[in-house]
Order: C-alpha cells, then sequence, then structure tokens
C-alpha cells in the first residue's frame, strides 16, 4: 500500500495536479477489475487515462502484481501480460506518474478480485494530505 503526501513550501498545484491523475487512473482500474477480464485490460483501463492527460512516457512500470507468498508474483498487470484475472486473485493497483526531475506520485492499494468486482483490502483513505514545512 502507497500513498502521497506533498510538502506545501512552494507552488504545488502542478503536483496537485499529478495526485489527481494517479488517483483517477487507480479508480479507472479497480472498477474494471473482475474475475475472467485480461490482466492487460486492468492495465489499459489506468494506462489510458493517464495517456489521455499527456504523461504516458511518465508512467514506466506495470499497474499492479499479484502478492502471496511473495511480494510481487502473478497475476502481473502490465500491458505485456497474457494472464487472465482469475475469481480471489490477490494483486495491486498501483499507477503512478515519475516526472524526472520533479517528483513523483503513486497510489497502490491492494485488491481481490471478484466475480463482478474487485474487493479493496486497503483501508488508508486515499484524500491528498499535503503538509506544511
Amino acid at each position: 500500500m502507497t500513498r502521497t503526501i506533498l510538502i506545501n513550501d512552494r507552488d504545488i498545484s502542478k503536483q496537485k495536479a499529478l495526485y489527481y491523475n494517479v488517483l483517477e487512473a487507480q479508480k479507472r482500474a479497480i472498477e474494471s477489475v473482475r474475475a475472467g477480464i485480461k490482466a492487460a485490460k486492468v492495465d489499459s483501463a489506468a494506462r489510458d487515462y493517464i495517456t489521455q492527460e499527456g504523461y504516458d512516457e511518465f508512467f514506466g512500470h506495470g499497474t499492479g502484481h499479484g502478492v502471496g507468498l511473495a511480494v510481487h508474483e502473478k497475476p502481473v498487470v502490465s500491458w505485456r501480460s497474457k494472464e487472465d484475472i482469475r475469481e480471489n486473485m490477490v494483486f495491486t493497483i498501483e499507477p503512478g506518474i515519475y516526472l524526472p526531475g520533479f517528483g513523483g506520485v503513486r497510489i497502490e492499494d491492494m485488491v481481490i478480485a471478484r466475480r463482478n468486482k474487485a474487493e479493496v483490502l486497503t483501508s488508508l483513505p486515499k484524500k491528498l494530505k499535503i503538509i506544511g514545512v
């Protein structure tokens, strides 16, 4: 589970915009999850939104990965994946945008695939937290 916190020591409007873009991409990916969907389609739900917002070249990793006995397992939720999501698979949904020399945003939750939807297993709020210096 990953959250991004902003430090309010200058104009942070661009950081806020990145955060809300990633949040929307994650929401779309989570909403796409169901048993039987291709893992690449879940990735596409996040990646297509990030691309639409103009950040495609700054989202280099996959959208998620399985979690079980090891930290990174199948399914690999990526544009390269050929795997199907099966009912009761547990995996992360963690899109991110990373701008060289500027910073990045990642929002990650763990989900379990149910027949018709994802059940989010993590519970830390995703409301953007901004702290002062």
